[in-house]
């Protein structure tokens, strides 16, 4: 591992842009594109200098030359790419959610065993804001934590005269996702509450449609509790006009001592506003990718545990899917 570390990327479309910033930034060579559709592997390819170019996976894996796979297509194409990576002793980076159900996710593990490593990208937990809020629970500025609240609000599947909303334009995908604000953007958020308050399981859900057209919710609340009593709620909505096309969250900490608030790019102490912290939300969103893909090449190098391993996700995974059980919803691949 003294030498650069040999990467390939798997799923050209928007979110590789990030990834590939990031495997630059932590020292890697990316090696060899891939994607279904060539003219997106082109595009990447020309941004970031990578000539090797596949619209298949297998044939990239058979020829080789590289330690590492980031797999950032879409959930379909999750487990058979972590597959062949297994096969061919090839370690995985692979994009959240790691599969669309949890029975296939534990299939999947198993599968995989211990022949390669394997990490789960899930980076809101690593956002310079969240980081924030998980450095001051560090130092001790609020006690032990007690409570906790996490809401997301955007406008992003509103109706737009002429025009499909802009969550729509920007990820044709979710057009088709039975399951959609929970599966897709609130899995982070679940996984945030996990990393600051530790286990947790669901009591209850409730979930809604309020956009027109779209098989999945736009729209849930859900209650859920830890050990010794502890409360937590989530909550959130992509149809909230006036709110920023992408969403913006809010996070309450209570501790034994004091209260953490994050507010969009805000972080303060209740009764200490004046010092909150602010985050240029937009100039750092690079960070968290970044973090990522640094701490998974270190955990390489030093051969110790990455702190979103797959087993690790699995428990977030689980979380997200006992949300669709407590509203009722039957959950298939």
């Amino acid at each position: 591992m003294a030498e650069r570390l040999r990467v390939a990327l798997v799923g050209c479309g928007l979110i590789s842009l990030y990834h590939l910033r990031a495997w630059q930034a932590a020292g890697a060579e990316i090696i060899a594109l891939c994607d279904i559709d060539m003219e997106k592997a082109k595009i990447r390819g020309a941004e970031f200098g990578v000539t090797r170019l596949h619209s298949d996976a297998a044939e990239m894996f058979a020829q080789g030359g590289f330690a590492v796979v980031d797999i950032a297509a879409s959930v379909g194409a999750h487990a058979p790419v972590a597959r062949l990576a297994a096969d061919h002793g090839v370690h995985i980076m692979c994009q959240k959610p790691l599969t669309e159900t949890v029975a296939e996710a534990e299939e999947l593990i198993a599968y995989v065993g211990d022949r390669v490593r394997f990490m789960v990208h899930e980076n809101y937990r690593f956002r310079p804001h969240y980081m924030t809020v998980r450095r001051w629970i560090a130092e001790d500025r609020i006690g032990t934590v007690r409570h906790a609240q996490i809401s997301c609000r955007g406008s992003g599947l509103c109706a737009r005269d002429g025009d499909v909303p802009f969550l729509i334009e920007r990820q044709p995908y979710l057009s088709g996702f039975r399951r959609n604000l929970v599966f897709e953007t609130m899995i982070h958020h679940l996984d945030v509450l996990r990393c600051l308050c530790g286990p947790l399981k669901v009591v209850s859900a409730r979930l809604n449609r309020l956009a027109d057209g779209l098989p999945g919710e736009d729209t849930a609340a859900i209650l859920l509790e830890g050990k010794d009593g502890f409360i937590a709620t989530a909550d959130g909505c992509l149809v909230a006009p006036g709110y920023p096309l992408l969403h913006g969250d809010r996070l309450e900490v209570i501790g034994s001592k004091g209260t953490i608030v994050m507010e969009l790019n805000r972080t303060y102490l209740v009764g200490a506003e004046d010092a909150a912290e602010e985050v240029d939300l937009l100039g750092r969103y690079q960070e968290c990718f970044d973090t990522v893909m640094v701490g998974f090449v270190q955990g390489l190098r030093e051969e110790t545990a990455f702190e979103t391993d797959r087993l690790d996700n699995l428990e977030t995974l689980r979380l997200m899917e006992s949300v669709y059980q407590a509203a009722g919803l039957e959950i298939t691949a």
